[in-house]
C-alpha cells in the first residue's frame, strides 16, 4: 500500500500544492488529510465539473499545476470543462487528475461501478488524456514524470488508483448529536405513515441502502422504491420526471451532498412540478458514506432558498421529538413541498445493497 505522506511528498516535489475535488471512498484518506493540513489550499467541490473549473482558475492565477481528485463515476461531470476548456486544442490547461477507480478489472464491485470501471481507461483515451495506473510506492517516480509531462505539454493528465492502494489513516469522525434524529429512525417511521400506493426515489449512498434494509428487516411493503445506486445529485430530477407523468405521490429522499451537487434542479422543480411532488432532505452536513467530510450545508437557509425557487411549502425537523406530526403535515401538504430533516451522522451497521436492479425497476413501475 502507498503511504499518503509519500504520495504527497511526490506531489510537493513537483510543486503541486493546490487540491480540490469530490470526496470518494477510495481516496477518502487523501481528502481527510488535506482538510486537516491546509483548508485554504484544499477545497471540497459540489461536483467534479466545478472542481476542474476551480483548478483552471487556479492555474490562470498562478501558472502552477493543480490536483483534482474524484471517483471515476464522477468523470462524466468533469468531461465538459475538461474537453471544452482544458483540452490541449482549446486553452491547453495543465492539471493532475487523481481518479479513484471503482470497478477496475478483476475487482468485485457493484453493477454500476463495474460498468463505469470497464470503460474508464477508454474515456480518458477519448479525451486525449495521458494516464497511468498507480499501484505501489515504487511507481511514484512515474507519477512525477507524468506531472512533468503535464507541465511541459500544458495539458491534463490522470492517475488511476484502485481500491486498497492508498493506506488508510486514522481520523476522528463527526460526533453523534443526540438531539437529532438518525436517518434510519426517520425512514422507519416515514414508511409507516406514507400512502400505500405512493412512490419513493432515494439518493445514492447510505440513504438508499438504509431504505432497502429497513424494508427488508421490518417486512414493510407500503409504497414502492427506486434506489439511485448511481447518478449522484440527480434523484430530485428523476423524481420530477415521474411526478409530471403520474398522479401518484412521489417522495424524493435526498442528501445534502447530493442536493448541492446539482442544486439548480431545485428551480426546475419549483417551476414545473405538480402537487404530488414531495422533497425530503436529510441534512447531516457530511459526505457520510465516503469519510464524513463536511458539506457546509449547515450554513444554508433552506427555507428561504426553496421558497424563493418556487416550492409551495417548507417544513423542518430539528429535534428527535414531535417529528411524527410534522411528517403527517408534510405528507398531506400540496406540493411541491420540502422537508428538511436535521439528522445526526450514523447509519445501520452491516448495510446490505439492492442487487437485482432490473427487478427493482419492475417492482417500482408496477401498480
Amino acid at each position: 500500500m502507498i503511504d499518503l505522506s509519500n504520495l504527497l511528498k511526490s506531489l510537493k516535489k513537483k510543486n503541486v500544492s493546490f487540491f480540490c475535488g469530490v470526496p470518494d471512498s477510495i481516496l477518502k484518506s487523501l481528502s481527510i488529510y488535506l482538510n486537516k493540513q491546509n483548508k485554504k489550499k484544499h477545497i471540497i467541490s459540489t461536483n467534479e465539473g466545478s472542481a476542474v473549473s476551480l483548478a483552471i482558475g487556479y492555474h490562470l492565477a498562478t501558472n502552477k499545476i493543480p490536483c483534482v481528485y474524484l471517483q471515476n463515476s464522477g468523470l462524466g461531470n468533469a468531461i465538459n470543462p475538461l474537453i471544452s476548456l482544458a483540452h490541449k486544442k482549446v486553452y491547453s490547461i495543465p492539471m493532475l487528475l487523481l481518479i479513484g477507480w471503482r470497478g477496475s478489472p478483476n475487482s468485485n464491485d457493484e453493477p454500476q461501478h463495474m460498468v463505469k470501471g470497464k470503460i474508464t481507461p477508454n474515456i480518458l483515451k477519448l479525451l486525449g488524456i495521458k494516464y497511468f495506473i498507480l499501484r505501489n510506492e515504487q511507481e511514484l517516480n512515474k507519477l512525477e514524470k507524468l506531472i512533468s509531462y503535464s507541465k511541459r505539454k500544458n495539458e491534463p493528465v490522470a492517475c488511476l488508483i484502485e481500491k486498497n492502494i492508498i493506506k488508510p489513516i486514522k481520523y476522528k469522525a463527526n460526533t453523534i448529536n443526540k438531539n437529532l434524529l438518525f436517518r434510519k429512525e426517520f425512514i422507519k417511521e416515514f414508511l409507516k405513515l406514507i400512502p400505500s400506493k405512493s412512490k419513493i426515489i432515494s439518493t445514492t449512498g447510505y440513504t438508499s441502502r438504509e431504505l432497502f434494509q429497513i424494508r427488508k428487516d421490518n417486512k414493510i411493503k407500503k409504497a414502492k422504491d427506486f434506489y439511485m445506486v448511481g447518478g449522484m445529485g440527480h434523484a430530485s430530477i428523476v423524481s420530477l420526471g415521474f411526478s409530471l407523468n403520474s398522479n401518484k405521490q412521489i417522495f424524493c429522499l435526498d442528501g445534502d451532498g447530493s442536493l448541492l451537487m446539482h442544486m439548480g434542479a431545485l428551480r426546475t422543480i419549483g417551476n414545473f412540478s405538480n402537487k404530488n411532488f414531495k422533497h425530503i432532505l436529510f441534512n447531516n452536513n457530511a459526505h457520510e458514506s465516503v469519510g464524513n467530510q463536511a458539506t457546509t450545508s449547515d450554513k444554508i437557509k433552506f427555507d428561504k432558498l426553496v421558497n424563493g425557487l418556487g416550492y409551495k411549502k417548507y417544513f423542518i425537523i430539528k429535534k428527535n421529538n414531535n417529528y411524527k406530526s410534522i411528517i403527517k403535515k408534510f405528507i398531506k401538504s400540496s406540493g411541491p413541498s420540502f422537508l428538511e430533516v436535521k439528522t445526526s451522522v450514523g447509519s445501520l451497521k452491516n448495510l446490505i445493497r439492492p442487487k437485482n436492479l432490473i427487478n427493482v425497476k419492475k417492482n417500482f413501475k408496477s401498480k
